[in-house]
């Protein structure tokens, strides 16, 4: 049983959610005065509160601020016969855990209490994440994999030196990333770190881009420009997606490489830089080399060190050290304090492909904060943002109900090693429930 205080002047309402509530076994407390209200609340502590936006004797949403400095675990329903925006935003930033409109629907204020009940209920069971002691300010690449500590190693070789390095992977894997950190730690920290997004400037800018341009040098340039080398000096510049850069313009770049040396577009003066060279791509060079697309001799320039950042789905197990880290984060720039899972939240996500890798995550576990209504991330929520996120490839995954729990089964099951106790375990749903689906949607072992 769970105490609900219920806070409207309309008598008849107050009388119907107390029969209507005490007949779900609930404690139900009444006022009608926002005085009244706070001084039963105060007594009472009860776990949910039903409040009229509009009382007789104060405004309902400085009730809400106050219960909410007293005891921000309790959940505040809000109630209101206008239908007015800013009424709506304000209580929902105030704290609100829901806000419903009269006339209402018995059945709509029976899901809302259950669903606040269910949050409080989860918030007492949940213990807190594991809180790993990093500075969230601070990126950093996650990860205890063994593949993330021969990452880990080879920034630590690369830090002492000015290597050219070539950082290969998916979108998503935290290329540039892995690019800062090598940068951070290396001896010209306080150099610049420069980056230049290869796909992002059209084709006949891309070498003002890169080398800088003097004035006059092509319609439109009104005055000398540096480019992203001059720009870098001592420090780093990372040439992002450099598969796309022009063919044409790969020599003048290999020439740079070599020599060391460039001139601005137009230019007579030559340029000297000692700019570190780390080049990222998503793209098969090798194969870009054998299409004639990449030139072989700028490919073994810039593969000097070559450094492969598995995607998120070879390394799994590294999900749990990257939720810790970027709820840290999150709540950080947010201003939040989700700090919870629901049992079950892991297990998903670690079941989940992630085919927008490491972003992916993030992205997921930005939209479950926005979402959640204290400091609990639910199951219901991350299975709905999965399955209605944008795909990595553009557009949303919008799927079938029966499409997106066959995919669910299939990534448990691959999950757990095709462990069928397991599985029904993490599904929430019995073994011979599992045996059932298994059988209708045709799932095999690989």
């Amino acid at each position: 049983m769970s105490r609900i205080l219920v806070v409207d002047d309309e008598r008849s309402i107050l009388e119907s959610l107390e029969m209507f509530l005490g007949e779900k076994h609930h404690e139900v407390l009444l006022a009608d005065t926002a005085e009244e209200a706070l001084a039963l609340f105060h007594r009472h502590q009860p776990e949910v509160v039903i409040l009229d936006i509009r009382l007789p004797d104060r405004d309902g949403l400085e009730v809400l601020s106050e219960i909410q400095a007293c005891e921000p675990r309790s959940k505040v329903i809000m109630i209101t016969a206008f239908h007015d925006m800013e009424s709506t935003i304000q209580a929902m930033k105030n704290g609100a855990y829901d806000y419903l409109h009269k006339p209402f629907d018995p059945d709509d204020v029976e899901k809302a209490v259950n669903r606040a009940l269910d949050i409080l209920e989860v918030d007492r069971e949940t213990p807190l994440g594991n809180g790993l002691d990093r500075p969230p300010s601070q990126e950093i690449l996650i990860g205890n994999s063994e593949k993330m500590r021969e990452i880990f190693k080879m920034i630590g070789l690369l830090c002492q030196n000015r290597a050219t390095v070539c950082i290969r992977g998916e979108t998503g894997t935290g290329k540039e990333l892995m690019a800062r950190v090598i940068h951070r730690n290396s001896p010209f920290c306080q150099e610049p770190f420069v980056t230049l997004d290869c796909s992002a400037v059209v084709e006949n800018l891309i070498e003002s881009e890169l080398f800088g341009h003097e004035q006059g040098a092509f319609t439109g340039a009104t005055r000398t420009k540096r480019g992203k080398i001059e720009l870098a000096g001592n420090g780093t510049l990372l040439l992002d997606e450099v598969g796309e850069l022009p063919l044409g313009l790969q020599g003048k770049f290999l020439g740079f490489l070599e020599r060391r040396e460039y001139t601005r577009v137009g230019g007579q003066e030559t340029l000297k830089s000692k700019c570190r060279i780390i080049a990222a791509t998503k793209r098969d060079l090798s194969g870009q080399v054998k299409n004639g697309l990449f030139k072989e001799d700028l490919y073994f320039r810039l593969g000097v060190v070559n450094v492969f950042i598995p995607p998120l789905r070879e390394r799994i197990s590294d999900v749990p050290d990257l939720v810790d880290y970027f709820l840290q984060k999150i709540n950080q720039e947010l201003g939040s304090a989700v700090t919870k899972l629901q049992r079950g939240v892991m297990d998903r996500l670690t079941a989940h492909p992630w085919d927008g890798n490491v972003r992916e995550l993030k992205n997921v576990l930005v939209a479950a904060v926005v979402r959640a209504r204290g400091n609990v991330i639910l199951l219901e929520e991350i299975d709905e943002i999965l399955r209605t996120q944008p795909s990595p490839s553009g557009g949303l995954s919008i799927y079938s109900l029966p499409e997106v729990e066959k995919q669910h089964i299939e990534n448990t099951l691959t999950h757990s090693g095709w462990n069928r106790t397991r599985s029904a375990r993490m599904l929430g749903i019995s073994l011979p429930t599992l045996r059932s689906k298994i059988r209708k949607y045709g799932i095999v072992p690989p």
